[in-house]
């Protein structure tokens, strides 16, 4: 069960693997945006965690994996600037440790492939992920990752990622 939990949280900040290698950027607005997530799981994670198990995790933690686990979209707010849309670190909130190819990059759509091991050393993951923007004020995405662990058991997680542009003032979001 440990191992699980743990799977989750390396998958939930492997969502967010850009690095910055000749990438071309996304060519979206600086400034606010709301960026709506939505994932499903199917495969060991997708039976039921012990309410147990559950009620051990700290509050935001434990909110967080119901979310996962319901499929419950999760929305937040993030300041688009011209250096993380260089750097291509914008419309995620967690960049994670995994390598990554890059399939195609242009201004309007970002493809990539991508591999992620455990820091344990027990489990690895491997997807694709894909950005485009609709428009200057609209980005979408998904990503599909299969995550194996040492005992062959293996879970796939679906994303879609929707984003709007609120407006060119973060106040105080970062």
């Amino acid at each position: 069960m440990r191992n699980r939990l743990l799977l989750l949280a390396i998958l939930l900040c492997s969502v967010s693997f850009w690095a910055a290698d000749n990438i071309t950027p996304l060519n979206a607005k600086v400034g606010l945006w709301e960026v709506t997530t939505t994932q499903s799981m199917s495969g060991m994670a997708a039976p039921n965690i012990p309410p147990d198990a559950l009620a051990k995790l700290p509050p935001e933690q434990r909110a967080h994996v119901e979310e996962m686990l319901n499929g419950k979209p999760k929305v937040n707010k993030e300041c688009v600037t011209k250096e993380k849309l260089e750097k291509n670190m914008a419309f995620n909130d967690n960049p994670g440790e995994c390598t990554r190819t890059v399939l195609s990059s242009t201004g309007s759509k970002l493809n990539i492939k991508f591999h992620c091991e455990g820091k344990d050393k027990q489990s690895s993951s491997d997807g694709t992920f894909v950005m485009e923007v609709i428009n200057t004020d609209s980005v979408k995405g998904t990503m599909h990752a299969s995550t194996t662990n040492n005992n062959g058991r293996t879970m796939n997680m679906d994303f879609t990622i929707n984003s709007k542009y609120l407006g060119p003032a973060c106040g105080d979001v970062k």
